[in-house]
């Protein structure tokens, strides 16, 4: 096994609980307000992992008649930092926009004004594996080819993922220092060509417009399953459960593992009451059957933590990120 003193275990250790189911803590020992609306918010164009799960979110909630409404509203851009931003003067208690590993190092990488930080954690949802893939008819039929081609041939070679610094990135350049290269190394020859992901991504694979994707399991699951990508390798510690006859990164000889998180944060500012009263709404989501239903559906894993479990795992996530992003050259 090819080895490298940037692995991925280092990576993030607060993500070896991501696949683990955690009891919710109480929020607050005073008031929970009543929510009985909610707004939406996608920091993310269409159809990719932040919309599927806003989407599914939202139709649970309403579904279960946990609230009376839950719109959605996409406001793409920057790696969810747009959205950010928009978040960061909202003046409605009741909204919750999508958030998530991705979101976390493009705060890092485009020096967002907006952070975090200064908003208020409500929940973590899920945890899923990101896949590489090629077009179908690519020359590349093991992941070694791909990396192999991208060691000799550096910017020759194009790989799409998701906003500049979030996951998909990151685990690209994971992948690299894992087959020897230096940080100076991974800069110089990693061509990394950012997308707004969802249909974007979708059509510059299907196009050969480039020469690799990575993204999680679900927005590329379908394609792989019709026969117009093919899966490389997955970035989870065991195979997928959907895409069972594709191997691990580890299992192709490189010492890399990740997954991707997503939740749900709140506007800076509201009250105890207020979060309460989010994440109330958020757990009952959570325990429903229907919600089960989903995560199944789309191959997700729970991965739910509310309230102070969350905000810690937060602050422990970005700071790791953070040093992993310096250690790669990302920043």
């Amino acid at each position: 096994m090819r080895t490298t003193a940037l692995t991925a275990t280092a990576l993030i250790g607060a993500l070896a609980l991501a696949g683990c189911s955690t009891p919710t803590p109480e929020a607050t020992d005073g008031e929970v307000a009543k929510v009985t609306d909610v707004q939406v918010i996608v920091p993310a164009d269409p159809g990719g992992g932040w919309d599927q799960t806003g989407r599914s979110l939202a139709e649970v909630l309403t579904s279960e008649g946990i609230v009376d409404s839950a719109p959605v509203t996409n406001i793409p851009g920057a790696g969810g930092t747009v959205g950010l931003a928009s978040l960061a003067t909202e003046s409605d208690p009741n909204t919750l926009m999508l958030t998530g590993f991705v979101m976390v190092g493009a705060v890092e990488t485009n020096a967002s004004a907006n952070r975090i930080e200064d908003m208020t954690p409500i929940a973590r949802l899920t945890d899923e594996a990101e896949v590489i893939v090629v077009p179908a008819e690519s020359k590349y039929q093991t992941l070694s080819d791909l990396v192999d081609d991208i060691v000799e041939n550096g910017q020759d070679v194009t790989i799409t993922g998701g906003s500049a610094g979030g996951v998909d990135h990151i685990l690209a350049g994971l992948l690299l220092g894992a087959a020897g290269q230096s940080k100076e190394d991974i800069t110089a020859k990693l061509n990394y060509i950012p997308n707004a992901g969802g249909g974007e991504a979708v059509s510059l694979i299907l196009g050969n417009n480039v020469s690799a994707g990575i993204s999680g399991v679900s927005e590329f699951a379908e394609h792989i399953e019709a026969g117009t990508m093919r899966a490389l390798a997955v970035s989870s510690e065991q195979p997928v459960e959907s895409l069972p006859d594709v191997p691990t990164i580890r299992d192709e000889g490189y010492d890399v593992t990740l997954t991707n998180w997503r939740g749900v944060i709140a506007p800076g500012g509201i009250d105890d009451a207020q979060r309460a009263g989010l994440i109330d709404v958020v757990t009952q989501m959570h325990d429903s059957g229907a919600w089960a239903d989903v995560l199944e559906t789309k191959g997700w894993s729970d991965a739910f933590l509310a309230g102070d479990d969350f905000d810690s795992f937060l602050e422990q996530n970005i700071s790791d990120i953070k040093k992993t992003l310096g250690n790669i050259g990302l920043i």
